[in-house]
């Protein structure tokens, strides 16, 4: 969906980087992180990531 929005994102593989899982609590993957805020875990509505990504 990103991908789709032209949003530009980066992956980050918490197996590589576990400090990520001591920051933000994900428990299903995908964790999408906005502004240093955890904002989903599994994979959200469109519309939903829409309007938080328009905020």
């Amino acid at each position: 969906m990103l991908d789709d929005l032209n949003f530009s994102y980066d992956i980050v593989d918490v197996t590589e980087k576990p400090e990520f899982l001591e920051k933000y609590p994900i428990f299903t993957a995908p964790g999408i992180v906005i502004n240093d805020k955890l904002e989903f875990t599994g994979i959200p509505k469109k519309q939903e990531l829409i309007e938080k990504l328009n905020c």
